[in-house]
């Protein structure tokens, strides 16, 4: 059985996240830190999980979490 990539995923872990759309590490775990809820976020127990469309759409408004290159 195939691993799935995370190009066929609908809901990303944080790492899976942070590499698929080549952010900072350090500013996306704050994002996630932070007490306001944001709606790419969905917990499953303890866990965060980034719901990717909703992300990208986050992304859009707010592309200072993209890593410099």
């Amino acid at each position: 059985m195939k691993k799935a990539t995370p190009e066929s995923k609908s809901i990303l872990n944080p790492t899976e996240a942070i590499e698929y759309f080549g952010l900072s590490r350090r500013k996306f775990y704050s994002l996630l830190q932070e007490k306001s809820k944001h709606s790419f976020i969905v917990l499953y127990g303890s866990r965060r999980l980034i719901i990717k469309t909703a992300f990208e759409k986050y992304l859009n408004a707010h592309p200072e979490l993209r890593r410099c290159r």
